[in-house]
């Protein structure tokens, strides 16, 4: 049985599904998900000896919804996790796992509050250290400035991106989830659109969707979306400045917690932009990556993709803690 519990974590209340004893784990998820995105790691963690705590992100599912566009900047959405790592385990630092948003959220909350965590794992997303340019302006001059459409560039003006996804969250969330998945064919994130235009523009609705996703796993974000709303999940775009100056008093720190990383081939967040080997980069920034893994034809959604193959890596990861 779920056990869902409502937790307090200082500024407002985050849901949690939470299994297990032992010492604390806390998985965060990415954009848009929810707790359930960690389904297939909630019991095999549990079953490894720890507490598995799986959270909707503020602003998701039954977390605390605020308002401002502010109040989703990494900041206090990393003070959610201290304050859920302090109710659930008291005195003892927790261990952090975090895939698309999440993964940032884990790595810069290891950074700068190595006191309260312990250990980091994050999917999808490598940490690159402290940015020399707020990403905004590095999308605006790389995409809108060039009339290149950018999704995040999109998420900018309020009410825009939740009016579309809103519209019809199943349709935005099949979409949205298999054109970055590894299923979906080369191309199927379009690169030709213009900057005013919309996100699902030239976006396929799969049918049958890929295995990995169920209708009944669907109709469960689906439910969980039309009850929220988008509005807080997107708010998390619309922080990059206030992200970027945040940062800027931990530019010489490094992440020196032991630290495991899983990424796919096919996921478009591992190196976004190009450039260099994002691991080979990380390395530099996170001094103990004990495990650092890409797995092949994996798209964005690593641990629902390749549930197995990402608790074969990380239930080892995690008891040699």
């Amino acid at each position: 049985m779920t056990d869902y519990r409502m937790i307090d974590a200082g500024a407002l209340k985050i849901r949690a599904v939470v299994e297990g004893e032992g010492p604390l784990v806390i998985m965060v998820h990415g954009f848009p998900e929810s707790w359930y995105s960690w389904r297939h790691q909630i019991g095999p963690v549990a079953a490894a000896g720890f507490t598995a705590c799986a959270i909707d992100v503020r602003g998701y599912g039954g977390s605390d919804k605020p308002h401002p566009v502010d109040a989703y900047a990494l900041a206090p959405i990393i003070g959610d996790l201290v304050g859920v790592a302090d109710a659930l385990q008291p005195g003892a630092p927790a261990i952090l796992l975090g895939h698309d948003w999440g993964a940032p959220i884990v790595w810069n909350s290891a950074l700068t509050r190595p006191d309260k965590f312990r250990a980091v794992g994050a999917l999808s997303v490598p940490h690159m250290g402290v940015a020399n340019r707020s990403f905004r302006e590095i999308f605006d001059a790389l995409f809108t400035a060039k009339n290149k459409f950018f999704y995040q560039a999109y998420f900018q003006k309020e009410g825009v991106a939740e009016a579309e996804a809103e519209a019809n969250p199943r349709d935005f969330l099949r979409k949205f989830y298999y054109a970055i998945s590894g299923d979906a064919p080369v191309g199927s994130w379009p690169n030709d659109k213009t900057a005013d235009a919309k996100l699902l523009e030239g976006l396929v609705d799969p049918d049958p969707f890929p295995a990995w996703l169920t209708p009944e796993d669907l109709d469960y974000y689906v439910g969980e979306f039309t009850a929220s709303g988008f509005r807080g999940p997107i708010n998390r775009y619309r922080n990059h400045d206030l992200d970027f100056e945040w940062q800027q008093a931990f530019k010489n720190r490094k992440i020196e917690q032991p630290a495991l990383f899983i990424s796919g081939t096919r996921d478009l967040a591992f190196n976004m932009l190009g450039g260099p080997d994002p691991i080979q980069v990380m390395r530099q920034h996170v001094t103990n990556l004990q495990v650092a893994e890409v797995l092949e034809g994996c798209g964005h959604w690593t641990q629902q993709e390749r549930p197995q193959e990402v608790n074969d890596l990380l239930i080892p990861w995690l008891k040699g803690l």
